[in-house]
């Protein structure tokens, strides 16, 4: 363990199981061969052990030259199935990649450690997987090697054919760095292919380029035995390679893919920018200019180390709003807290000041917006549009809000409050900054705020002191009662009234009820579309995989090989709902033209563009969108719920902690279909189930 801790690549892979099983087969050969010798430091030295120690298990049976053959093969197959976002693969891809799936399913060692059958189908097909998609995406890089290494360039000119690299990110990146336009080195292969990867919003490139970046060193090469033949690995070509990989520096390019760049310098034990950084933060001398990357970088030296940090203060660093806005994330491990405040307000107090949009929405920012208010007071604030959004805020914050704002001439023209617990006495507060000479707020949203009649009132007498701005105010999912609706709405009809947008419905006492429980939908699971390998159980309200096909009736809307289900009723204002789960299953919405029959992509939550996804396991989260797919760091509790604004077009997921909502990840999309909820439910997942969760 002292050893894993002192490798960060390999600290932070240690939640996924999986990884903690193959750097123990690694740890345990090579402590036993080598004692005393070097041990892996990167996460390509520790794959290639692990491959190394499966190819001489599978060469004392079968022999060096089928060991070889096998493990080409299964290269071959994880780098066509990566690009086609696959991971789980049929009879004929093996085939296709020249894998006899009888002879595979017998051979020990690299077939039985690292590649298996799907269980528990019952279709005819075949299913088969790699045992992480790691260990898919390791093979990958190790078939592009040998792509580049056999002269094989055709095959690596198809994969890098749809790389047109973006002209912003090229303008902005250093001058010397050169875009390659052929691939007659091995320095030209690896920047074409880490533009390519810089492309992907969701980094689904991420880990495969790093382990190329790491493979191209001999030392690594050697841990392999000679599977990737002779490379150009010359000391001026990984310096060029090196060279390239400091070069590229852009706001264009996102935070996660900056640190990815920091990421393949490690592979290749390019320690440069991470002893730039540390000789930054012994020196007391701050005047040095951070670029992009190495504001990422450092964000993520903070994030992972385990020493407490007792100031981190933006100001002192000489970097660019888009370089302090990469280390906000080392501030905190989730969520927007105080000290995230504390750096916006730094934002909105600078002289002059460039932030207009502010949209913290989503965060329990709870009374840290008092920190906030310190930057919104200040005569160089600009902002224009604040969203606070299901921000946990109350009554309190509104008056602190309210103080800021008529401090001095205010610039902000919309102001979006909704799904927070205001109630009556809140608006009370912000109806003094309604009245005030300053305001010059157009848009007001306090939708679902805990309002009745009282705040209408209030509203009302602000509007009619100072009527020449507000053109909309939502009151929607509140209860403002008839003589509410009616003040309001006389309003619109003043002529000195600028008002010319109203929203009261829905409204009614059922709105009063405090969080997003107000929304709180009973879902019913539409029978119908029950795969047969799922078993409904108290009264329907339960799903769990089983083993044995349940014998339920054909019909067209079932999911006949997806093991999925839809919800009867389709959503189309806002709805909430809580589950409980276990095992590796998908909490979904999806339009209800989602195919139902087959094994395509058409059929799986997330992997189209017509359903999103949450995937929960023991292992962590992620979403999945359009087969692009974002994994999130939070713990893991066994209740999540979610939280629909159909017309907002705004999909969130949470997990439930002692009636807390922890928020995971928001969609913002445009719906243009009734939603329908869903469950699905992974291939070897037998006793996974999700239960309906009653909060009314």
């Amino acid at each position: 363990m002292s050893h894993i801790k002192m490798s960060r690549s390999l600290h932070i892979m240690c939640h996924i199981p999986v990884f903690c099983w193959i750097t123990a087969t690694v740890l345990e050969d090579l402590l036993k061969t080598r004692e005393g010798g070097e041990l892996p430091k990167t996460l390509t030295e520790m794959y290639a052990e692990f491959l190394g120690f499966q190819m001489d298990r599978t060469k004392d049976k079968y022999g060096p030259e089928q060991s070889s053959n096998y493990i080409k093969s299964l290269a071959k197959l994880a780098f066509k199935q990566l690009l086609k976002g696959n991971m789980i693969f049929y009879e004929e891809d093996l085939k296709e990649s020249g894998i006899n799936v009888r002879g595979a399913s017998v051979c020990s060692g690299v077939f039985t450690e690292i590649f298996k059958q799907e269980q528990g189908r019952k279709t005819k097909d075949k299913m088969f997987s790699f045992v992480h998609l790691s260990v898919q995406e390791f093979l990958a890089a190790v078939h592009m090697m040998l792509c580049y290494t056999n002269g094989k360039m055709k095959r690596l000119g198809e994969f890098l054919k749809d790389c047109k690299h973006t002209e912003s990110i090229l303008k902005k990146t250093k001058q010397l760095f050169v875009y390659p336009s052929t691939l007659s080195s091995l320095h030209d292969v690896l920047s074409r292919i880490m533009f390519k990867s810089l492309q992907s919003p969701s980094g689904h490139l991420d880990l495969f380029v790093r382990f190329l970046h790491g493979l191209c060193l001999e030392s690594n090469q050697r841990i392999l035995g000679g599977l990737l033949g002779h490379t150009e690995n010359s000391p001026e070509t990984i310096q060029r390679i090196i060279y390239n990989l400091k070069q590229i520096d852009s706001d264009e390019i996102s935070p996660d893919r900056s640190i990815n760049i920091f990421h393949c310098l490690m592979e290749m034990n390019n320690h440069s920018v991470h002893q730039q950084i540390q000789e930054f933060l012994k020196s007391e001398n701050r005047s040095e200019r951070l670029s992009l990357i190495q504001c990422s970088a450092l964000a993520y030296m903070l994030q992972m180390s385990e020493e407490v940090l007792d100031e981190l203060d933006l100001n002192e660093y000489n970097t660019s709003e888009e370089g302090r806005w990469r280390l906000i994330p080392a501030l905190s491990g989730c969520g927007l807290t105080e000290t995230h405040c504390e750096v916006v307000a730094s934002a909105l107090r600078s002289n002059p000041s460039h932030l207009t949009h502010l949209d913290l929405s989503h965060n329990n920012l709870q009374d840290s917006v008092e920190v906030l208010c310190a930057g919104l007071e200040s005569p160089h604030c600009r902002l224009e549009t604040l969203r606070l959004s299901l921000c946990s805020l109350s009554e309190i914050t509104c008056d602190s809000l309210v103080s800021a704002l008529k401090s001095n001439p205010s610039h902000l023209t919309q102001l979006d409050l909704s799904n927070n617990n205001l109630l009556d006495s809140g608006v009370k507060h912000l109806c003094g900054f309604l009245e005030s000479r300053h305001c010059r707020l157009e848009t007001l949203r306090l939708s679902g705020c805990l309002l009745s009649e009282e705040a209408c009132v209030s509203l009302a007498s602000a509007l009619s002191s100072n009527p020449s701005h507000l053109r909309e105010l939502d009151l929607s999912y509140n209860h403002p009662g008839d003589s509410g609706v009616e003040l309001l709405s006389a309003g619109v009809k003043d002529p000195h009234w600028r008002l010319d947008t109203l929203r009261v419905e829905p409204g009614g006492v059922q709105w009063l009820r405090p969080g997003l429980s107000k929304y709180f939908c009973q879902l019913t699971i539409d029978t119908n579309t029950v795969n047969r390998e799922l078993q409904l159980s108290d009264n329907n309200r339960k799903v769990t995989r089983v083993k044995e096909d349940q014998s339920y009736p054909d019909h067209p809307d079932r999911f006949d090989q997806c093991s999925q289900l839809l919800c009867s009723s389709g959503l189309t204002g806002r709805c909430y709902w809580e589950v409980k789960w276990r095992g590796r299953v998908h909490i979904s919405v999806s339009y209800r033209g989602i195919r139902r029959k087959g094994n395509s992509k058409d059929c799986w939550f997330g992997f189209n563009d017509h359903s999103w996804s949450l995937f929960c396991s023991d292992d962590g989260y992620s979403v999945k969108h359009n087969n692009m797919v974002t994994l999130i760091s939070s713990s893991v509790s066994h209740r999540v719920s979610v939280y629909v604004d159909c017309p907002a077009g705004s999909l969130s997921f949470y997990r439930v902690s002692s009636d807390k909502l922890i928020h995971l990840h928001t969609f913002n999309t445009t719906f243009t279909e009734p939603l329908y909820p869903g469950f699905g439910f992974m291939f070897c997942s037998p006793g996974s189930s999700v239960s309906l969760f009653d909060v009314s």
